[in-house]
Parts: structure tokens; sequence; C-alpha cells
């Protein structure tokens, strides 16, 4: 692997001025911060203060006005959501917000068992069940033009709020809130359905001149941001920082009783990856398995015994996805391998004995293994359902756009989408898929994360730690550090149960532990020096200051 070279002068430079350990400086400077300290001082502590205003966001106002003028007259809200994080957050938002600001209020949402992503012929059914005379779509219907003109032939309005793909057909929405709309002069376009919906509810809140504490609802941003793999810079960046300092107080009960669940100490605010890989799958477990209902009433929850209670299903249905889970991908990983589907640009499988609900994490899991975009699709009352995911930078909405004629229906965004097919088409979605993404390949934007760089010797690496911890919330478009311990003594190195590495390592005079997992065969080949790649980690077994690297690779020096 590539050994990254000294810190440059410009990098100790920029940590006196900061007041950061030379090695922070170093990875601001790989982020382009190093030429402007005001900018670096702005990433390192962003401010509510700083988000874009939202005044040029087509559709805001005329959708907080027909939102108003529902609460005025009373009439019956639907608020209508997708049934992954970002829809319930957004759903959970509006909910709360619009009764607390004394709406008439019944949170809808979708179900992939029953009609499927978005406002859907039987989704619409149960919203329009309610008698509403508004529904409120969260991440979701900027392609349902159908079921949006049914709705108005009803006679009820339908404000859109979503971030998916905007197709080129007008909505025939009241108001229709998307930054990726051409009309669309907010510039920053990395917003998810929940941080679009916050600032639907502040413009209702200034409408009514109402007093309504926004901040009580940054935790559900943060996690339906989070969770949905939006970018975590611009805007992003500042309302999930916040919304991680939100989750860490406990103020809500069902993200509270999620933590305990997730043995995850609240008290200091969590990392963006404590979102994504305790409370998040947890959120989504009931939802991908049945209904997401029960996710919902966790977050809605007003105590902890309530919130308990909803967070117990959720938890046993996240039990019994990792078990779904852990079979599909054995079974996939084995046709993959079968048929040397690795050595094309792409993959696609589909399976009658998938489940439907787990398809996604089975496709996130291939295309970071092999490092293709992938789609995997579960056979389901004669069509074949798909998750996409993207890897090294494809675009897979884009890819898929391509493969149009052989597909029942797409949609999503270049990370992550969903396709139809029929399954007697697998084999030509197959090759048109992986034509695509050959032909997209080459002006892609790589993905690889930003490279490792040098431990520097004069930095203790806990006050390393320390900083890193100013660079989150981590994650797409601002990927944790990595770094690079260059000429490391091995005090000692051994494998450990499972197959993994344990080592006891000397840096400039620091002890410091390492552990790779499946790194294991390597103990015994690296002789008395090493260069050790990785993530630092506080060492949880020897407390205080105590860091760990958690290696990638490690190499003798």
């Amino acid at each position: 692997m590539y050994v990254p070279d000294p810190a440059p002068p410009d990098a100790r430079a920029l940590a006196r001025r900061l007041g950061t350990t030379v090695t922070m400086a170093d990875v601001l400077l790989a982020q382009g911060l190093g030429g402007d300290e005001a900018a670096a001082r702005r990433f390192l502590n962003p401010r509510l203060s700083d988000l874009t205003p939202p005044s040029a966001m087509a559709d805001r106002q005329l959708a907080a006005d027909r939102i108003v003028r529902a609460l005025r007259r009373e009439e019956r809200v639907v608020v209508y959501g997708d049934y992954d994080c970002d829809g319930m957050t957004s759903t959970a938002i509006l909910t709360e917000g619009l009764r607390a600001l004394g709406g008439r209020v019944d949170p809808v949402l979708a179900s992939r068992f029953d009609g499927g992503y978005g406002l859907s012929p039987a989704g619409l059914a149960r919203a329009l069940a309610a008698r509403p005379g508004l529904i409120v779509t969260c991440d979701c219907g900027s392609a349902d033009h159908e079921r949006v003109e049914a709705a108005k032939a009803a006679g009820v309005d339908v404000v859109v709020i979503d971030h998916h793909l905007v197709p080129k057909e007008p909505l025939p929405a009241l108001a229709f809130l998307n930054p990726h709309r051409p009309e669309c002069g907010f510039p920053y376009k990395g917003l998810a359905s929940c941080g679009l919906a916050l600032s639907v509810l502040a413009a209702v809140r200034a409408e009514l001149k109402a007093a309504l504490d926004l901040r009580t609802y940054l935790d559900l941003v943060a996690v339906g941001t989070i969770a949905d793999v939006a970018p975590l810079d611009g805007d992003n960046r500042a309302l999930v920082r916040a919304g991680l300092g939100v989750i860490a107080t406990g103020a809500r009960p069902g993200l509270r009783a999620l933590a305990e669940y997730a043995r995850l100490e609240l008290g200091a605010p969590p990392h963006a990856e404590d979102v994504s890989f305790r409370l998040a799958p947890r959120l989504n477990a009931p939802g991908r398995l049945g209904s997401p209902d029960d996710a919902l009433a966790v977050l809605l929850a007003r105590d902890l015994v309530a919130a308990r209670a909803a967070a117990a299903v959720c938890e046993q249905a996240n039990l019994r996805r990792k078990d779904l889970q852990d079979r599909m991908i054995a079974e996939a990983v084995a046709e993959v391998e079968r048929e040397g589907y690795a050595e094309r640009p792409a993959m696609v499988l589909a399976s009658e004995s998938w489940h439907l609900g787990v398809v996604g994490i089975v496709a996130g899991r291939l295309a970071s293994t092999y490092g293709r975009p992938v789609v995997v699709a579960a056979v389901h009352e004669g069509v074949a359902h798909g998750s996409v995911r993207s890897a090294g930078g494809v675009p897979v909405v884009t890819a898929l756009g391509r493969c149009r004629d052989a597909l029942l229906g797409l949609g999503g965004h270049e990370k992550a989408a969903g396709v139809r097919f029929e399954p007697a088409r697998l084999g030509e979605v197959r090759e048109a898929f992986c034509a695509a993404v050959a032909a997209l390949e080459a002006g892609a934007e790589a993905d690889a994360g930003p490279k490792a760089v040098r431990l520097d010797p004069s930095d203790e690496p806990a006050a390393v730690l320390r900083d890193f911890h100013l660079l989150e919330p981590c994650g797409e478009k601002n990927r944790a550090p990595s770094v690079c311990a260059v000429g490391a003594r091995v005090v000692s190195a051994r494998e450990v149960r499972g197959g993994h590495l344990s080592l006891d390592l000397e840096h400039e005079g620091r002890r410091m532990r390492g552990f790779g997992a499946q790194l294991g065969t390597k103990a015994g080949a690296l002789g008395r020096r090493v260069n050790v790649w990785g993530a630092l980690r506080r060492d949880g077994f020897r407390g205080g200051d105590a860091v760990e690297i958690r290696i990638d690779e490690v190499a003798p020096a």
C-alpha cells in the first residue's frame, strides 16, 4: 500500500494556527481546507446559524401556506412517508411538529409488502381512508404522478417533500419540494427528506408566528440523514452535528430505548457510524420484515415505558433480519464465485427464496466486498424487486436509465436505487446493466475515500484521536480519516480467536494496540518493524487515554 509522505510545512503551520496536532492539520490539508483558515474553522465548528437561507427553495412557501390553511381550518392532514429511516424520521418530524401546532395529523407509512415504495395505489387508499383534506408525502412522491392526480380528483391536495429522481413530466401536486428540480434555486442539493421536512416545519412556524423549538427535531434529522447515506457536508454537516448532540441528551424516549438495546452509551454525542450500524438497522428492521409502524411508534413515543415496548419489537425484528441476511449473503457469494460475476463490471442476482426486505443489505455488502455496482432482487408475486448499490462512484440511477427498456420501473439516487423487472428477463437486465456500468466507469468519480496520512512523530495518538472527533459526523463526502503508523516496532503479534490479528506496537516511543479483522495469518511474518494503516479508536480494554488502531493493512517496514 501507499506509504504517505511526512506532513509538509504547510500542515505544521496550519496546526500552529488552529491549535491542532500536525496529523489533524495534514488531514485538513488533504481535504482542501489548508488555504483558508476561516473555512477550516467553520468546518471544524459547524453552526446552525450558517445554514443556507431557504428562500430560494422552490414551493417551500407554497407548501407552508397550504399546511397553515389546513391547521387553521382544522382539516385532517395525512403525513405519508416511505418505510426507510429517512421517510420515517421525516414523517415523525411533521407529525409531532404539526400536532404541537394544533394540527389533526395522521401518519401513514408505505409498506414493502402492501403496495411497495412510494405513494402506491394501496398506500393512497390507506391515506384516503383517514378522510384528509391534505396529504403531505415524505421521501417519496416525485414519480407518483398517477396517485397524486387520483388524490386531486378525490378533492385532496398533495404536497410532495422528496429528494429522489425528478422525472421530466410535471408533477400535479399543489407544492413540490425537491432540491433536484431544475427550477429549484436552493444551492445546497444534499438535504435528505428529513432536512426538507424540518425546513417546511420552520416555514409553517414562521407563518403562524408560533413558539416551537425546532432543535428538538434535530435528532431525527441526524438519524434520517446518516441512514440515507446523504452527504455529510455543507448544511447536512451542521444539522447532523447538532442532531448528534441532541441524541446524546437522551431527550427522545424512542432513541434512548434503542440506544439501550444497542448498548450505546449516551451522554456524549455518538459517532455517525453508531447511527449507521446500531440505531438505524433497528429502526429499519420492522419495515424489512413486515410493517414499519412499530419503528414509527418508537420515534413518536412520549414516555420511556412506551418507547421500550416498541423498541423491543424492533430488536426482535432486527435479530430475525440478521438471520435472513446471513443466509442470503452466503447464497449470493456462492453464486458470484460459481458464475465468475466478480470479473464483470457489475452484478445482477435474483432468487425466489430471498426476502424482499433484506435485498438492500445484501446488495450493499456485495458492493463493498467486490467493489462493483450490484443489483440484488427478490422475486415476489411474479416480479423481481431489486435494490441497487453503487461502487467506484458509478451513478446507478443513470446506469439503470440506460436499461429502461428491460425494466418495469426504477427510482432512487446515484448511490442507491430500487428497480423492478420481469424474472424471465434477468439475463437481459444483467447484460444491459453491465454494459451501462462499463460505459459509465470511465467518467465515474472515484469513491475510494481519502488516502491515509502519516501519524506524525510529534503527536500523541490520544491527542490525534481527540482532534479527529472534530471531523464528525463522518460518512458520505466526509470520510473518516485513516492514518499510517510508519516504522512501528512490533512488541508482540498473535492470531486470536476468529482468525483476527492482535498487535502490541510501539510508535515513536508510545505504546498502542492494533486489531486487524481476518488478518491473523500475518502474525508470524511481520518482522520487527511494520507500517500499519487503519483508523484510530479509543482502547476500551485499557481505558483512559489508551488508543488502538483498527488495522486495514499491515506490512513489514
